[in-house]
């Protein structure tokens, strides 16, 4: 009675029509799709080929081995894409595979793979312990990806943080805006980055070093924005190479180790810290989803946030 029960229950299960991709093709067609965009990029770095060309070449292969045309695979896309929640775990299946293939991703090459082989209790260290790649689409709640790192032995007071990550943008249509938060809380003290980006490539966002405080944790969220475009237009984000650098300061005149300062292909806000009490402090508002209580972001300037002593801590 039980077997037959389950039986019937499996039967009347909703498939995917058979019009469009099935789900484990989609997959496959979705890595070997972005591998093929991201080989593009780096023939157009190394040889000087047109990206654009060199992308559509590289894609159209990608297509063909499949047997997808163009057209299908685009009409599938929006199908899934109004299926949020199924398509949410092709995409999640797709990350775990891209990170597997972080080297042709260039995860190990370059300016941002230069800390990878660093140790967590080194000068310099990679602290993030998530994955490495995620795809968001403008979706609630998949539109967000959170973290959170609670701070260990190896941090030491006057460490400073910086956030890098490679973003590549698949949108039919529509504008694109995202944005990376990252809230650090010391003893008595939080203080808020967060950077918009709207193009694809190389990003960093940089936490400067607190000399008389030690660092507790460290949270925050990706966030794609959904604007009033329709549902049905395919939009995803791509986060790839994720990396949260920390920096020991030097003991002499709590010099930070050799951070950064300018852009290297990516996009660095200004080093200059506003600093407001956090009762009185204002911003653009990000929707609520964008990461439950952590979705205060000022978009003009950084801002540190002071909390009364034995108030609970306040996150905005």
């Amino acid at each position: 009675m039980v077997v037959g029960v389950l039986l019937l229950m499996a039967a009347c299960k909703p498939g995917t029509p058979s019009q469009y991709i099935q789900p484990d093709d989609m997959e496959d067609i979705l890595v070997d799709y972005y591998l093929a965009k991201a080989l593009a990029q780096r023939t157009a770095s190394e040889q000087g080929v047109n990206q654009e060309y060199g992308f559509a070449l590289y894609t159209e292969a990608a297509l063909k081995k499949h047997g997808v045309t163009k057209a299908e695979f685009d009409s599938s896309l929006v199908y899934y894409y109004s299926r949020a929640d199924r398509f949410d775990a092709i995409l999640q299946r797709v990350s775990e595979r891209l990170d597997e293939q972080a080297l042709v991703l260039g995860a190990s090459e370059g300016e941002i793979g230069k800390f990878a082989s660093y140790k967590a209790d080194g000068d310099t260290a990679n602290i993030w312990v998530d994955r490495t790649t995620a795809v968001l689409m403008p979706v609630p709640p998949y539109n967000r990806w959170e973290f959170n790192i609670t701070a260990d032995s190896t941090f030491r007071r006057g460490d400073a943080l910086m956030m890098m990550f490679m973003s590549d943008y698949m949108f039919q249509t529509g504008s694109k805006s995202s944005v990376v938060y990252i809230s650090v809380e010391y003893e008595d003290t939080v203080v808020s980055r967060n950077l918009h980006f709207s193009v694809s490539g190389l990003s960093q966002l940089r936490v400067p070093e607190d000399t008389l405080r030690d660092i507790r944790s460290i949270r925050g969220f990706f966030y794609l924005d959904g604007g009033n475009e329709a549902s049905t237009s395919t939009r995803l984000l791509f986060l790839n190479s994720v990396q949260l650098i920390r920096f020991h300061t030097k003991e002499e005149g709590y010099a930070t180790d050799s951070i950064p300062r300018d852009s290297i292909g990516g996009q660095l806000p200004t080093d200059s810290v506003g600093s407001r009490d956090s009762t009185r402090r204002s911003g653009t508002l990000v929707p609520a989803d964008a990461g439950d209580s952590l979705h205060r972001v000022d978009a003009r300037t950084d801002s540190v946030a002071t909390r009364r002593e034995k108030a609970p801590a306040r996150v905005l």
